[in-house]
C-alpha cells in the first residue's frame, strides 16, 4: 500500500531509506509550511551520502526532491572526496577508512567539505552540527572521534 503525500509534499532522506514526510496539517497551502532547517538538511546529506556508500544507490536519486542546500553540500562532498578521506585518514591515527563507522564517515565529509568550501557555514558550526548528528546517531565514543578528527584536521589546514 502506496502512502498518500499531500501535494507539494516531496520524499525526504531519512536513515531507514527515502520515505514519505507528510506535510504538518495547517491551512493546507505550501505558505503553512515552516521553514526547513539547515540543521534538519545536513541530516539528510549525512544520511545520503552513508546510504550512498553502503548501498551503492545514485546518490542523485537520494536527493529527489531535497532543497537546494541539501543538494549542494551532498555533491560538493562527493566532488571532493579523495581531499576530505585524505584528511580523515591522516588525522584518525591508527584507524583507516575501512575501520571508520559508514555514517561516522558521512559525517566527517560533510563537516569538512562545510568548514573547508562553504562561506555561508561558520566553522564552529560544521564542528557543533557533527557532533551533534554522532551523539545522536552514532556509538557512545563517536562525538569525542568526531570531534577530534575534525579539531586537529581544521587546525591543520588553517595554518
Amino acid at each position: 500500500m502506496e502512502t498518500q503525500r499531500p501535494p507539494g509534499a516531496s520524499p525526504q532522506v531519512s536513515g531507514g531509506g527515502v520515505s514519505a514526510k507528510l506535510a504538518p496539517v495547517g491551512r493546507g497551502t505550501a505558505t503553512s509550511l515552516p521553514p526547513v532547517r539547515r540543521s534538519d538538511q545536513r541530516r539528510e546529506v549525512v544520511f545520503a551520502l552513508y546510504q550512498h556508500e553502503v548501498t551503492g544507490r545514485p546518490l542523485e536519486e537520494l536527493l529527489e526532491g531535497a532543497k537546494p542546500f541539501t543538494e549542494e553540500v551532498a555533491q560538493g562532498v562527493e566532488e571532493h572526496r579523495a581531499e576530505l578521506d585524505e584528511l580523515i585518514e591522516r588525522h584518525s591515527r591508527g584507524w583507516s577508512l575501512e575501520r571508520i563507522a559508514p555514517l561516522e564517515l558521512s559525517i566527517l565529509r560533510t563537516a569538512l567539505y562545510e568548514a573547508l568550501h562553504r562561506e555561508d557555514v561558520p566553522v564552529a558550526v560544521a564542528i557543533d552540527e557533527a557532533v551533534e548528528l554522532a551523539k545522536q546517531y552514532c556509538g557512545a565514543d563517536a562525538p569525542g572521534f568526531v570531534n577530534g578528527i575534525l579539531g586537529a584536521a581544521l587546525a591543520e589546514t588553517s595554518q
